[in-house]
């Protein structure tokens, strides 16, 4: 299967041994936007309102993008700041761009509590709680 890895940059450090696993048992991964430069979206944030939000915008695109060219998502989502299970809002808009594209959502971890919960599970993820196997 093809996926694309969604999360936080907060768990880019995780990616490399799931990557691996998911290789291993013969699926396609495609990492998530600036993987390779964490940082890019704070140089262009320092370049002002306007050009974060060119830029912002244009990795939006690049999300739907990508998403089209793959089967599904992984979403990785763990502890973040004490917040259990985090999705922020660009992983949420690129959930929404795999439900309205008909992509498969695998979450790694349950759907966190929170305001976007209801719309999480109207997404209809397939929860493997870590299990990559779970991943068809």
């Amino acid at each position: 299967m093809k996926l694309f890895i969604i999360c936080s940059k907060k768990f880019y450090d995780r990616i490399p041994e799931i990557q691996k696993a998911l290789g291993v048992m013969g699926h396609t991964v495609t990492l998530p936007n600036c993987y390779d430069d964490p940082t890019t979206e704070d140089r262009y944030r320092s370049l002002g309102g306007d050009e974060h939000s060119k830029w912002k915008a244009g990795m939006l695109k690049h999300s739907t993008d990508v998403i089209e060219n793959n089967e599904a998502v992984l979403v990785l989502n763990f502890e973040k700041n004490g917040t259990k299970n985090y999705i922020g809002g660009a992983t949420f808009l690129e959930m929404y761009d795999a439900f309205r594209l008909g992509k498969k959502i695998f979450l790694y971890n349950d759907v966190p509590e929170g305001i976007l919960a209801d719309e999480i599970i109207g997404f209809s993820p397939i929860i493997i709680n870590g299990d990559l196997k779970k991943i068809t």
